[in-house]
């Protein structure tokens, strides 16, 4: 398995002595997603924030089968943390659980915000309608039609439109996508390791405290997973917000934060 040799780009900042609270991104941003949580968090608490292989700024394509979980352990083992909160967004989310599976001596708990990635595992329609667009986007070259197929899955997310999501998460959105894809389209197809048995059949085994939070405009496929995520995991706190999406540490960043604070601080 190709593991970067280096580690991931990343921030560390906030007060040593602590357990650090470890923050991955979603797979339509990268590690800027975290900017308005960045400086009230490091005020008071050990925080990295990393960006996956193919996001932000790490750019070192993969020589073979690759693994965000075993780039991020790694990277994490670089900087000598031993024991960390995960808090995972979409496709972070995945790899924060399938992290607290394969290395339980790392993960202190977990915030699942939303469930995504490895955690989805239904083909709805709305999630089909997604795929769809933004295949057929790549297929004729358009990046800018595949990142607003993004933002309005994503994003806006059903049942509402851009005027109902401030302009400014939107922008940033597309930003991040964007240099996602102008940095994966180069690389072509990647093969990327896939856990056996899947995360998805082995939530019963997640063994340290976890919180999910989903939002009402999200997909399909993320109620789902959220829904069973909530049901499988053991010790789980299940938090449901109305009038947001897929991001809603983006949308409603200081409740976002107030949450994680209370969260990291009751551990």
């Amino acid at each position: 398995m190709d593991v970067a040799a280096a580690p991931l780009a990343h921030d560390r900042a906030g007060p040593v002595g602590g357990t650090p609270v470890v923050l991955v991104h979603a797979g339509i941003a990268d590690r800027r997603m975290w900017d308005p949580q960045w400086a009230p968090l490091t005020a008071s608490h050990d925080t990295v924030r990393i960006d996956l292989r193919g996001f932000g700024e790490s750019t070192t394509a993969p020589s073979g089968p690759f693994s965000h979980v075993a780039d991020v352990a790694a990277t994490l083992a670089a900087l000598d943390v031993t024991r960390c909160h995960v808090v995972g967004a979409s496709l972070g989310a995945g790899v924060a659980v399938e992290l607290a599976l394969t290395r339980p001596d790392l993960v202190e708990s977990l915030v699942l915000a939303p469930p995504g990635g490895s955690l989805l595992t239904e083909l709805t329609a709305d999630l089909r309608a997604f795929i769809d667009a933004e295949d057929a986007a790549l297929e004729r070259g358009d990046l800018d039609a595949a990142v607003e197929a993004n933002v309005a899955a994503w994003a806006v997310g059903p049942g509402r439109g851009p005027a109902d999501v401030e302009a400014g998460v939107l922008d940033r959105v597309r930003v991040m996508q964007r240099r996602a894809f102008e940095i994966q389209e180069p690389w072509g197809a990647l093969d990327e390791v896939e856990p056996d048995p899947p995360v998805a059949e082995r939530l019963g085994e997640v063994a340290v405290r976890t919180l999910v939070l989903v939002g009402a405009h999200d997909l399909e496929t993320t109620k789902e997973a959220a829904g069973r995520v909530a049901r499988d995991i053991p010790d789980v706190h299940l938090v449901e917000w109305p009038d947001v999406a897929h991001l809603p540490s983006m949308e409603r960043p200081d409740d976002f934060m107030a949450l994680l604070l209370d969260w990291v601080g009751s551990a």
